[in-house]
């Protein structure tokens, strides 16, 4: 008993010492004695910091939280948590508090925070990864030069490696973090992530069982990002993304539902490496049941009957219960331009109203379900805001968006807005149409709404100065086109920089010249809205074209044969509210002047002065998303050019009864024309037959667009052109024909002709010639019917404000015809292709395509081509 005691009375001895802390001080050179049994408050007379070399003492003792003139408890929490917080800075590899003096009453602490800091680091590196890898890397490790180094920061950015490899298929990748010191910086390490990426996993096979009654094809294609390496795969990805593999499974389960089978479930799922980097994943599936519907009956629907409703969702009773249809033709994400019911609701205000399918009855294999509508109240739009225009007057974006405040809320409006700032040129199309591109901010409290659109404005002005070599002569080029022109502030001086802009009217002036071969001015104006208030626009153009037979490179200096065209072009368009505000009518007056020297190289005659005033009705309807790569909707125009029929119109009697011939009898004896139809325009000159040319053409033109999966895109385009007369005895117009064949550039041939591309084939290779007695090489283009059909398979590489790219795969199939008698549209040239274009705001549209033409076994099957421009 005593021996316990004694062992007793030891030990408490031992635990005092050791809860008792000695501080050396300096007041009266006596230690002190810290009791940790004896908690005991002093106020902080001061605090020093020893240590530090890169922070300096006062940020440590800010964050320490220790001032001057607190009190604090010794020992206590007061100390704990200064220490926590230090350490919680991620700074520091030891930190420790202290009381390194005590005043004379000792009611006065003085503290010391020692701290042994982390090594910085001078510099990051990477080995083992690509150089465009590591940039991305360090953009996602956001490591910055001078930060400290820990075992938190190693694992953090060895996590994120990791997971950026995993993301792109390679899930046996190791990453080995390596530090060393650096011998030219004092207390700096440079640090070193090795990446051992190993070999991409590729998913090689899947696998279904119990799946009997659903076709392995839908299964396959409902996962959108676990694919194998199947035929039907070909152009999907195979490597396994984990953090797609859950949202697969269900898609997965979603082919069942949509089959009728509402209690699939997968039993489970195997991953197994059968190869080096090659997955198979087998799948158990339970079906279940396969259900039906039977009773659907809606309640709370007082704004549309019963029946409406019915109308839009197309379920009868005995339809399979198809859930995943059927949330679709209630909430919308079906085809495209497929109507559903949420939206029939929003259209009307109803932006509130809230539908829940809910089964009431299962029996046997049929389901009962009762649709319970909320409807609210209609919501009304209370702040419409734009965010991002910087550049661009908000008076010109608010006049495109259909969300007006005071109206009701519509969501096809709003879905409008949102194509009709895409469809601006000003702004980045991509941004606006994507998420974070505007905001629907519902009150409920007073059933309003706000919308905000956030724009971001990219460059759409373009500057052109270039020279290049070409048709062995030097061609300089000086153009300037402002895509977001304002002569509202043409007199505002603070607005010229460097001319004035933000009102999204259109200035172009371009000059080009080779000096004696080609020289060409043009200019025009477009103003989207005429007076700011309507939709109306006005357009206007004026242009001067001169051509020449000289050649510099072979020292040819020909001035006597030439061809000169100007003119000049206005029209209006209005937008239309019939059949809907999709329509535009467009009427143009145009006036050209084609003069011809000795010009015998492509036009009917090659001598003389022709006149061309027409007018052009134009009705087109375009709902495409946006200009530079539409994924959805179509592009539809008609129109009909028109010039006086003045053959028809022509007096062969009073002055003008000696005028027209009609032939000679058999004395030989001249015979005059008594009226038009006995005119023999075969007996006149080019310049009388031709001086005032008249025509009648005819244009349709059609494109629709079809996103088939993610961005990539179907594109069907189809075209006819038909180039008419009013009198057979006056025949053909001498120009405004068509060229068939090639890139669909028109080079120096800009005007006279309408040039249209179709790849595979040299330019103008498909166009038929004819003879004339007017021109001395005896042939000339005569191309006045002509038809074109293309489709296109396109791919985005880049989405961006500053380009876009995009590749494309072709078919392509078009003919030509000098009469409309012999034109036959299953007579077309075949070809098929690849090409890539790419966008830049400060050039336009650039393209080059390779394409194969199937019957041109004269000029070769193999062709390049080069696109400057949108083609149609």
């Amino acid at each position: 008993m005593k021996i316990s005691r004694i062992i007793l009375i030891a030990t408490l001895l031992v635990l005092s010492a050791a809860f008792a802390i000695t501080v050396s001080g300096q007041t009266n050179g006596e230690g002190v004695v810290v009791d940790y049994n004896s908690p005991k408050k002093y106020i902080v007379g001061g605090v020093r910091v020893e240590g530090t070399n890169y922070l300096s003492p006062d940020q440590i003792i800010q964050v320490s939280g220790l001032q001057k003139g607190l009190e604090v408890t010794v020992p206590g929490e007061d100390i704990t948590s200064i220490v926590k917080r230090l350490w919680l800075q991620r700074y520091f590899e030891d930190v420790s508090v202290s009381i390194d003096s005590l005043s004379a009453k000792r009611d006065t602490a003085f503290f010391k925070i020692s701290v042994i800091e982390r090594p910085r680091v001078s510099k990051w590196t990477f080995s083992g990864v690509k150089s465009g890898e590591q940039k991305e890397l360090q953009d996602r490790l956001n490591l910055k030069r001078g930060g400290e180094f820990s075992e938190y920061v190693s694992k953090t950015a060895s996590d994120i490696i990791k997971r950026y490899y995993k993301e792109k298929g390679f899930y046996n990748v190791n990453v080995d973090v390596s530090s060393k010191r650096d011998t030219m910086i004092r207390s700096a390490i440079r640090v070193n992530f090795h990446v051992d990426r190993g070999e991409k996993v590729k998913i090689k096979k899947i696998t279904f069982s119990g799946a009997e009654n659903v076709k392995e094809f839908k299964l396959v294609r409902s996962m959108k990002k676990t694919k194998d390496a199947r035929f039907m795969n070909f152009f999907c990805s195979k490597k396994f993304n984990e953090s797609e593999y859950d949202n697969d499974k269900r898609n997965l389960i979603s082919a069942f539902n949509e089959a009728g089978y509402r209690d699939a479930r997968i039993v489970k799922d195997t991953m197994y490496y059968i190869e080096p980097g090659r997955l198979q994943i087998d799948f158990e599936i339970d079906e279940g049941k396969k259900y039906y519907f039977r009773d659907i009956t809606w309640t709370g629907n007082s704004v549309y009957s019963s029946d409406v409703l019915n109308e839009i969702l197309m379920i009868n009773k005995g339809d399979v219960y198809d859930v995943v249809t059927m949330e679709k033709r209630l909430f919308g994400g079906g085809k495209q331009n497929e109507y559903d019911i949420s939206k029939l609701y929003k259209d009307n205000g109803y932006l509130f109203s809230q539908i829940s399918p809910v089964e009431l009855n299962i029996e046997g294999d049929s389901v009962d379900v009762e649709m319970r509508v909320v409807e609210g109240k209609p919501a009304t739009l209370n702040n419409i805001i734009i965010n991002g225009n910087d550049l661009t007057n908000e008076r010109v974006v608010r006049r495109q968006v259909f969300t007006r405040p005071g109206y009701l809320f519509s969501q096809t409006d709003f879905e409008r807005s949102i194509r009709e700032i895409a469809s601006m040129g000003q702004f980045d199309a991509e941004a606006i149409t994507s998420a974070g591109g505007y905001s629907i901010l519902p009150n409920p409290m007073d059933n309003t709404v706000d919308i905000v659109y956030n724009v971001t404005e990219k460059p759409s002005s373009q500057l052109e100065l270039s020279g290049g070599w070409g048709g062995n002569t030097f061609v300089a080029t000086v153009g300037v086109s402002f895509n977001n022109f304002s002569t509202r502030r043409f007199f505002d001086k603070t607005a010229w920089r460097p001319v004035p802009l933000g009102d999204a009217q259109n200035l172009a002036i371009r000059f080009q010249t080779n000096g004696t071969y080609y020289t060409s001015l043009s200019a025009s104006f477009s103003e989207p809205w005429l007076f700011g208030k309507k939709p109306t626009s006005l357009n206007m153009s004026l242009y001067y074209t001169r051509q020449t037979n000289s050649y510099l490179a072979f020292n040819i200096l020909n001035n006597n044969e030439y061809m000169e065209v100007y003119g000049f072009a206005a029209g209006i368009g209005k937008r239309l509210k019939w059949p809907d505000n999709y329509f535009v009518l467009y009427n143009q007056l145009s006036w050209q002047t084609y003069k011809l020297q000795n010009w015998a190289y492509q036009f009917l005659f090659n001598t003389g002065i022709s006149h061309n005033l027409s007018y052009t009705l134009s009705l087109s309807r375009n709902s495409t998303d946006q200009q530079i790569y539409p994924r959805q909707g179509s592009d539809i125009s008609f129109s009909l050019q028109l010039t006086p029929p003045y053959s028809l119109l022509r007096s062969c009697k009073g002055k003008n009864k000696d005028r027209f011939l009609k032939g000679y009898d058999e004395k030989g004896n001249v015979q005059y024309a008594t009226n038009w139809k006995e005119i023999n325009y075969n007996l006149q000159t080019s310049q009388e037959r031709y001086k005032w040319i008249e025509y009648h053409k005819w244009s349709v033109k059609a494109a629709i667009y079809t996103k088939l999966v993610g961005d990539l895109v179907l594109m069907a385009r189809a075209q006819f052109g038909y180039l008419g007369y009013y009198n057979r005895n006056w025949g053909y117009s001498p120009f405004e024909g068509f060229r068939v064949g090639g890139d669909g550039m028109s080079g120096y041939d800009t005007y006279g002709s309408e040039i249209i591309s179709l790849r595979g084939y040299e330019n103008y290779s498909l166009t038929p010639t004819a003879s004339s007695n007017y021109n001395t090489t005896g042939n000339y283009y005569s191309g006045n019917v002509y038809d074109k059909f293309t489709v296109e398979l396109r791919y985005p590489v880049v989405l961006q404000p500053q380009s876009t790219i995009y590749a494309l795969l072709f078919l392509e199939g078009g003919n030509c015809w000098s009469d409309i008698r012999d034109f036959n549209p299953f007579q077309i040239k075949r070809s098929a292709g690849v090409g890539v274009r790419v966008f830049l705001p400060m050039i336009g549209l650039l393209g080059v395509d390779w394409g194969w033409g199937f019957d041109d076994p004269v000029n070769g099957k193999s062709q390049f081509h080069f696109v400057i421009g949108q083609q149609f």
